[in-house]
């Protein structure tokens, strides 16, 4: 199976491609970042691209891919809803019909996040547009698509947040982390990339996954 990534920068996007690159399931991972992440493996390929609302300058090397992972998202702290929905819906959705376009066949899954309004109606604002990108793609028209939601997710294999603030957590709390890794509501980047592996493998009937999904899907 072949693989796109994107968000590979952050805390779940690496998690995922860690999991990408130790299975014998996946062939190929491409990851699109703006920044380089400095990672040489024989099945990895990194295309640097600024304009994340613009993918024609690289649609060339985004045919014959199997499966998406799009990990990329941003906190909501400090920006408003034009900027908010910029980086979560917009982006999202330049994404989706560049490769819609190119892979129609492939399965498309968006790392979203817990409590996201599918109804788009609520009054918190970044759940109504998480809400509108996951309806977004679940109705697409790819041969198959996901919504995951995690909600607590425990680093693993080194890898860190690129929010500050989460890397705090986690220092004060990792020695209770054996504890939570047992809780059905606390999910890893470890599981969390597995599952977005085996999905892409094995068809799931539920389509909008919380952690215990995520959970039971490894």
């Amino acid at each position: 199976m072949k693989v796109i990534i994107t968000g590979s920068t952050g805390m779940v996007g690496k998690g995922a491609l860690l999991e990408c690159l130790d299975s014998s399931a996946i062939d190929k991972v491409l990851v699109i970042n703006r920044s380089t992440i400095s990672m040489h493996h024989p099945k990895l390929e990194e295309v640097i691209h600024e304009d994340f609302t613009d993918f024609s300058p690289i649609k060339d090397k985004l045919a014959g891919y199997d499966a998406c992972f799009h990990c990329m998202g941003i906190s909501v702290v400090g920006l408003n809803e034009e900027q908010y929905t910029k980086i979560t819906y917009t982006m999202t959705k330049a994404l989706v019909e560049t490769l819609y376009s190119l892979n129609p066949q492939m399965v498309f899954s968006y790392v979203s996040g817990t409590g996201t309004d599918s109804t788009e109606k609520g009054r918190v604002m970044w759940a109504r547009v998480k809400g509108k990108t996951e309806n977004l793609i679940l109705n697409r028209g790819f041969r198959d698509a996901y919504a995951f939601r995690p909600g607590a997710i425990l680093p693993e294999k080194g890898i860190k947040s690129k929010t500050g603030w989460y890397n705090a957590f986690y220092v004060i709390f990792r020695p209770l982390f054996p504890l939570m890794r047992r809780m059905k509501s606390v999910t890893t980047t470890t599981k969390l990339g597995q599952a977005l592996i085996n999905v892409s493998l094995k068809p799931s009937s539920k389509k909008i996954l919380e952690n215990v999904d995520i959970n039971g899907l490894v």
